[in-house]
């Protein structure tokens, strides 16, 4: 399943890391996609969307589904 999220304070390659690592703690074999001009990240994976949403929340990436 692809969820694609709107995803505010982004803004280099550290935040694209911490993303990375929030997901990966829920599943490691999740492919994220990050396109930080476009404040976006792709996840697929096999996990809810609100599951995503909270794990980028509490690394203070607050996210929206699109």
């Amino acid at each position: 399943m692809k969820v694609q999220l709107k995803v505010t304070g982004m803004s280099c390659n550290h935040c694209i890391s911490m993303v990375n690592k929030a997901v990966a703690q829920l599943q490691a074999d999740a492919k994220v996609t990050v396109d930080l001009a476009q404040q976006q990240v792709d996840v697929e994976s096999d996990l809810a969307a609100e599951d995503i949403i909270a794990a980028l929340d509490e690394a203070g990436y607050p996210a929206t589904e699109l």
